[in-house]
């Protein structure tokens, strides 16, 4: 039996009464076969001249008389269906439910009745039949006052046809008629269903488990464009045939067929139901990219395309189709941002730190204008003399939910997301305020220089001449007395506006800082063609003038900064060590030749006003 039974039940408590439609013709029900009824002889010929296979049953369930078209889809004669049960012979009380509902009609408590299921034909083949049942008309059934339950007109209709074709329709709504794979629709209706249904009964332990493989094909648009969609589409069936056959065998071998969909474009699903755990689908992941590096022979072109896969398994319990398909496109991000060609295992640490990346760059425009950024100073100091020349300006973010973070948590966000531009205009605007606000304060001693991180994308996407010149009118801060520091890969990989722009604040005054020299390029002739005042030694040096576990020094590092320093000095730049932290390094530091230093041997970056107090005197060392 399939389907529900159709039809308005009673009300609550009450019995109601037969609601078939009025009539005149008459009032009796119809006599068997042979019996004599002098009104509706042009009824009875219709029953029975009939195609649609019609009986009449009564109260308890009998068939009363009975048409030649439901005797012949019975295989038997008509006259042989009186007095049999119409429920046995239509398989009516084989589901609770509709047994049920089939006893209300006869019973007079339900108005109608109609169902729908399988039977089996007298020549074998099985069909589909909708039965219905309703009141004769013109009988009050269950009226409550002890008359007698009336009879009730019962019709089966063969709607094979019709399921036929809405299966075919339905084949069509739910696969992808290029690949022939289920489609977007049919996979997340099956996802959901295994999410909803334990397998095996398992309900109760929890047990069972999801898995995932959601791959796209590398460089499958190039293909396209180079050689057309006709060639496109066969690859993509080609594909889809050896990943239907990749899940075949993995789903021998373990418990049961794989779904393997097209998700749209050149993007598969293959769903394991039932996982076995993560191994099951790394296995199938690593059958899937073997099977797709044997190159594909498509009319004559010979084709070669590997694949990316993320991998998504956990238990089915607290585990939701949107939420599993969110991870797998994630790990699919990260198998493409690996390098192609590879899978990648959901990793949920690594999905955390990008749900946290996430936050902060949807936040950061905000931040700045809700005041939640601070600056800290840290001091830049002469190595002859210990005093405190300068400083550079550290932006730091006060998350109310992450708390105080460092610049590399934000910087490379807000340069991906474009908002250093107005992050960077804030900092420059704050630093040179602070400092001419130093040095209205201590007009007896030397004014402090600062010095201000600047990202590339701030000379692309902004004037970045323009601000600072108003910047420094604004405050009334000396252009000698601002530095702005590039790092060394952005400086000598740039060309065309960024040198522009470097150059004309250059001859504003501004002095231009190489950052973390040594880490890139490292092309000193490249030097002498760029508006650089002053190399910044990236840290890794100075870490390596420590001394080994036999205290005997390595003078390998100490070479190499020893000869920047001396082609920086003969190209007029000054050298700023970073990363000081000993006595020893800032003496040998000093003895090669190093202006400024830059480290916790001085002081870790600080508030404005602990800067105030430095002024004109050594910092603290160690």
């Amino acid at each position: 039996m399939s389907g529900t039974p159709e039809g308005p039940g009673p009300t609550a408590g009450t019995p109601r009464h037969s609601a078939g439609p009025a009539t005149t013709e008459c009032h009796t029900p119809w006599p068997p076969v042979g019996a004599e009824c002098s009104e509706p002889h042009g009824y009875r010929a219709a029953f029975l001249a009939a195609t649609l296979p019609m009986a009449v049953v009564d109260h308890e369930g009998l068939v009363v008389t009975a048409n030649e078209a439901l005797g012949g889809l019975l295989g038997r004669p008509a006259s042989a269906l009186t007095n049999q049960s119409a429920a046995d012979l239509l398989d009516l009380a084989a589901d609770g439910r509709t047994w049920h509902a089939y006893r209300e009609v006869l019973h007079g408590r339900r108005s109608r009745f109609r169902c729908t299921h399988r039977l089996k034909h007298p020549d074998g083949r099985a069909l589909w039949a909708e039965v219905t049942v309703v009141p004769m008309p013109g009988q009050v059934a269950g009226a409550g006052d002890g008359s007698v339950p009336g009879r009730v007109l019962l019709s089966v209709s063969d709607i094979s046809d019709r399921r036929e074709l809405q299966k075919r329709l339905r084949h069509l709504q739910m696969h992808d008629p290029v690949t022939r794979l289920p489609n977007r629709t049919l996979f997340f209706e099956r996802l959901s269903a295994a999410l909803e249904t334990p397998p095996h009964g398992d309900s109760a332990s929890g047990h069972g488990r999801v898995g995932l493989c959601y791959l796209d094909l590398d460089g499958f648009k190039a293909v396209n464009d180079t050689m057309g969609h006709r060639i496109g589409d066969r690859l993509l069936a080609a594909v889809a045939a050896r990943l239907t056959d990749c899940a075949a065998q993995d789903g021998a071998h373990r418990s049961g067929a794989h779904l393997v969909a097209r998700l749209g474009g050149d993007e598969f699903a293959i769903l394991v139901e039932d996982s076995a755990g993560t191994q099951q689908l790394t296995d199938l992941a690593r059958s899937v990219l073997a099977a797709l590096q044997q190159p594909f022979d498509l009319a004559g072109q010979r084709l070669s395309v590997s694949a990316s896969i993320g991998v998504v398994e956990r238990a089915v319990a607290g585990t939701s189709a949107t939420g599993l398909m969110q991870a797998a496109d994630t790990t699919l991000y990260w198998a493409k941002a690996d390098g192609k060609a590879r899978w990648t295992v959901f990793d949920p640490e690594r999905n955390a730190h990008r749900m946290t990346r996430q936050t902060l760059s949807s936040n950061l425009r905000p931040a700045v204008e809700r005041g939640e950024f601070t600056i800290e100073y840290q001091p830049l100091v002469g190595m002859a003399d210990g005093v405190v020349r300068g400083v550079e300006a550290l932006v730091r973010w006060n998350h109310p939910q992450f708390g105080m973070l460092s610049p590399n948590r934000f910087v490379a966000i807000a340069e991906e997301d474009g908002s250093i531009v107005q992050l960077g205009r804030w900092v420059l605007q704050s630093a040179c305020r602070q400092a001419r606000r130093w040095q209205l304060e201590h007009p007896a001693d030397p004014p402090l220089f600062i010095s201000v991180n600047v990202a590339v994308r701030q000379v692309w996407d902004s004037d970045l001449v323009t601000d600072v010149a108003e910047i420094l009118a604004e405050t009334g801060l000396d252009p000698s007395l601002l530095q702005l520091e590039l790092t060394e890969s952005a400086v000598m990989g740039s060309a065309g506006r960024p040198i522009q722009a470097l150059q004309s604040l250059s001859e504003m005054g501004v002095r231009i800082a190489i950052d973390d020299f040594g880490t890139g390029y490292s092309n000193l002739a490249y030097l002498s063609r760029l508006p650089v005042s002053v190399l910044k030694l990236d840290g890794s040096f100075v870490r390596g003038f420590r001394y080994d576990e036999g205290a005997h020094p390595s003078p390998a590092d100490e070479t190499i900064v020893e000869a920047m320093v001396q082609l920086a000095h003969r190209l007029g730049l000054t050298v700023t060590a970073e990363c000081v932290e000993t006595a020893g390094q800032a003496e040998r530091l000093r003895r090669i030749g190093c202006d400024t230093g830059q480290g916790w041997l001085y002081s870790r970056a600080v508030a404005p006003e602990r800067i105030a107090e430095l002024i004109g005197t050594r910092p603290m060392q160690g």
